[in-house]
């Protein structure tokens, strides 16, 4: 009996029943993963993830709402890959922890996201994530002020750069609030941001912007001012374009907006700007600002300028400044394109500062450069201390519009606010000015000009504007209703916040009803707490009035050092309108050296030590004169010596010592046609007080004069000018006793011989001729007799009696460049 064959082994039908139970096996498991996945209830994975998250974050982590996972379609997808499902992510109530140093217990809150992520990428370790929906966003930003911060993770070290990469294309939310509490800054202040739904492109939002800050500057300067900035700044823009379009320049961007209307601004970087073009949804807004293209200023159409997708609002205060306002930012996936411009925009109020701005920032997350156009506005500059650091003079109401451009670096960022157009008061202002960064302290530095400069906006700087324009600046110190000398000190504290290096020129000066002042150049430096102005010089009736100012705020108390030149000052041109000076053929000449230490004008002054000397020449004078300089005093003397009447001048010297706030006249005689008049007494810095006598000394044979020595008394603020009431009793006693013995003898007493001894101004401009000193701030003069003048002039030429005199000695020769103050007879 024979055995049965075995079968033939077939390799082909093998291998397929193996294929066949390994598609099997496959299938079975997708479908239970799939089942799994479906009916696995995923908020069992939430300890789990909770526990992975706070490690990677190093901060507690919480998902306190439900996690689910659901399948959908792949959105855009075509052919094969369509059948490949994506899985789609949820999570509700997630919560970060703040550390147990913070006011609020949680970084950030969120009430839901949800989003999906393609399959297929993920075997190439390629994490593709293409919308993140957030649902009511909120973050709590904390600093102290020893520098903690509550933004700053302790992520665990990593092994080497990760092999899985992220592409997220777009974050869609509808509303979002920010907290910010810096103790450093003294910030606490909430912003609330929202998507606007639609794009607003930048030409648009320059023009909405520009129209208004327009309106701020009247509100601020005055709708005549307003209208003025606006052609100022018409004019420049202008300049730009025909700069531009010549080859000759570039156009500022930002202005070359609100100009043409369909121009964006250019980086500071070069780089051309990029569409960022929100459309509502999140799938529209990303394929708005994927289509954006680059151009070229000037030629760019409307079409391709970048777009505001996000609007925000803040309110709060900064630097304990009341801080509100509102903005609009580009769309968030132009955050991640280094090379495109990002448009930004603010509305921003400071306490009484209004800032806005229009324009782009390259690279905005790592801050790479700006490009802005910016308006100014404010009661004073100096408020702008609170806002920027930045030390600026006290000034009227102002406001300002220009070009912001900037690079940012580490330690050596530098910014321009260039070719900027402003009115201050009453005045124009225009230039531009330079903030560079440095390691010890930044340093501001410009050219400015104004070709219309109100004089009386020059006095807020120190302190001397009305009670009403000080009000309205802030300015919380009161002028003591019986002091002329302003008591508002100076802000030494902001001096060492930054150096600087400026220019001020002012061509034309308007100051109506006294001084004739044409122009005004100043150069402005101040390094290590020290300001220097040197020059400050004035352009006034055909001469010059320079001062050299130096004023150290390094310590406590400020010590002052300066010098005053007068020269050339012509007679007949400080008062054009009156004919009788128009015959005056002399001029007024002086020179000062003085130096103080105090926090203010009033406490400079009272403080103050050197010399004044003024010379004046062939002249001529009279009452209305002296009413139209304003002085009140000497109009008063006048009239109580002439009367009515013009009277010429031959020579009036004055050479007044300073010691410790107190001016002590060492030569102050006048030589007219009829007499000579010397004056003596000092001059009270310290208590603004007067104690002064002057004393006429008829020229010739003059009857029936009562010319007695007359005082002058009281303040600055309230003179006091009468006749000598002990002279005039000696001379009426001495009149009543003749008179009895005889009539006619009665008349001698009021009989004038003359010495017939003019005043020696050979002699006075000789001696006036040696320069003034000063010692160093906080040191006294020294007292030293007083020369003798030849014995002309009474109590002005005796020779008696000592003065005080600088320690130092005063016959040094004149600077360089500096012009003697006499030159011969």
């Amino acid at each position: 009996m024979t055995s049965p064959q075995p079968k033939a082994f077939s390799l082909g039908r093998t291998l397929a029943r193996i294929i066949a139970w390994l598609v099997a096996v496959v299938v079975v498991l997708i479908a239970v993963l799939v089942v799994f996945i479906l009916t696995f209830d995923w908020n069992r994975a939430k300890p789990y993830i909770n526990e992975k998250v706070s490690e990677a974050i190093g901060r507690p982590f919480a998902i306190q709402g439900d996690i689910k996972v659901g399948w959908q379609k792949p959105p855009g997808e075509t052919g094969w890959r369509a059948w490949v499902p994506w899985p789609r992510f949820s999570a509700t109530r997630i919560e970060i922890a703040n550390p147990d140093w913070t006011k609020a217990p949680h970084f950030a809150t969120l009430d839901e996201i949800d989003f999906e992520v393609a399959v297929l990428p993920l075997l190439t370790h390629d994490i593709v994530i293409p919308a993140i929906n957030l649902v009511n966003p909120a973050i709590d930003v904390e600093r102290l002020a020893d520098g903690r911060n509550n933004w700053t993770f302790k992520l665990p070290a990593s092994s080497g750069p990760s092999t899985w990469k992220l592409d997220l294309h777009d974050i869609a939310f509808s509303s979002g609030n920010i907290a910010v509490s810096d103790q450093q800054t003294k910030t606490d202040v909430k912003i609330v941001v929202s998507l606007l739904g639609h794009g607003i492109p930048i030409g648009k939002m320059m023009e909405q912007q520009e129209a208004a800050s327009r309106q701020g500057s009247a509100q601020m300067i005055g709708r005549a001012g307003a209208n003025r900035l606006a052609q100022q700044a018409r004019r420049e823009q202008a300049s730009e374009a025909a700069g531009a379009a010549s080859g000759t320049g570039a156009a500022s961007g930002a202005s070359a907006v609100s100009a043409a209307g369909a121009t964006v601004p250019a980086s500071a970087t070069g780089t051309n700007a990029a569409t960022s073009a929100p459309a509502a949804g999140s799938q529209a807004l990303a394929a708005s600002e994927a289509s954006g293209a680059s151009g070229v200023i000037g030629a760019r159409p409307a079409a391709t300028q970048p777009f505001y997708a996000i609007g925000w609002t803040i309110k709060g205060t900064y630097n304990k400044t009341p801080l509100s306002g509102d903005g609009k930012v580009g769309g968030v996936l132009a955050l991640q394109d280094a090379n495109r411009p990002f448009p930004v925009q603010a509305d921003v109020r400071a306490g009484d500062m209004h800032v806005a701005l229009v324009g782009t920032i390259t690279d905005p997350m790592h801050l790479a450069a700006v490009d802005l156009r910016l308006w100014l506005q404010g009661q004073s500059m100096a408020h702008l201390y609170n806002l920027t650091g930045v030390t600026l003079p006290e000034t009227p109401p102002y406001a300002t519009e220009g070009r912001f451009v900037g690079r940012f670096r580490r330690g050596a960022s530098v910014f321009r606010y260039e070719n900027f157009t402003g009115r201050v008061g009453g005045s124009d202002l225009n230039g531009t000015f330079v903030y560079e960064q440095r390691p010890t302290r930044p340093l501001l530095s410009g050219e400015l000009v104004s070709n219309l400069l109100q004089f009386p906006d020059l006095a807020p700087i120190i302190g001397a504007d009305s009670k009403a324009s000080k009000q309205k600046r802030g300015d919380a110190v009161k002028q003591p209703a019986d002091r002329v000398i302003p008591v508002e000190q100076f802000r030494t504290d902001r001096w060492n916040a930054i150096d600087a290096d400026v220019r001020f020129t002012g061509r034309r000066i308007v100051k109506q009803g006294s001084l004739p002042v044409q122009d005004l150049y100043t150069h402005v430096t101040m390094t290590n707490g020290v300001l220097v102005l040197d020059p400050l010089t004035f352009g006034v009736a055909g001469g010059t009035l320079a001062t050299r100012l130096s004023l150290d705020g390094g310590g406590a108390p400020l010590k002052a050092r300066g010098t005053l030149e007068a020269r050339h000052l012509k007679l007949k041109q400080l008062f054009p309108g009156f004919k009788t000076m128009q015959s005056a053929l002399g001029e007024i000449n002086g020179d000062a050296s003085l130096s103080a230490t105090g926090n203010s004008p009033a406490a400079l002054a009272a403080t103050s030590n050197g010399e004044v000397k003024l010379l004046v020449t062939q002249g001529t004078i009279s009452r209305l004169l002296m009413e139209a300089a304003g002085l009140n005093v000497a109009n008063v003397v006048y009239e109580k010596l002439f009367g009515e009447r013009d009277v010429k001048i031959n020579c009036a010297a004055a050479d007044f010592v300073a010691t410790n706030g107190v001016l002590d006249p060492h030569v102050f005689a006048l030589d007219t046609d009829d007499a000579v008049i010397d004056i003596d007494g000092p001059v009270d810095l310290r208590d603004e007080s007067l104690d002064m006598k002057v004393h006429p000394h008829t020229k010739g044979f003059r009857i029936f004069t009562l010319r007695s020595p007359l005082y002058v008394k009281g303040t600055f603020k309230n003179p006091h000018v009468g006749v000598d009431a002990t002279a005039l009793a000696l001379r009426g006693g001495a009149m009543v006793g003749l008179g009895l013995i005889n009539p006619f003898a009665a008349l001698l007493p009021l009989i004038a011989p003359s010495n017939n001894k003019p005043l020696p101004c050979d002699a006075l401009f000789a001696q006036l001729h040696k320069q003034p000193t000063a010692p160093p701030p906080g040191q006294k003069m020294r007292a030293q007799p007083k020369p003798d003048l030849g014995g002309a002039g009474g109590a002005a030429a005796t020779g008696k009696g000592t003065k005080t005199r600088p320690a130092t000695p005063s016959g040094k020769k004149p600077q360089e460049g500096q012009e003697p103050l006499y030159k011969g007879s």
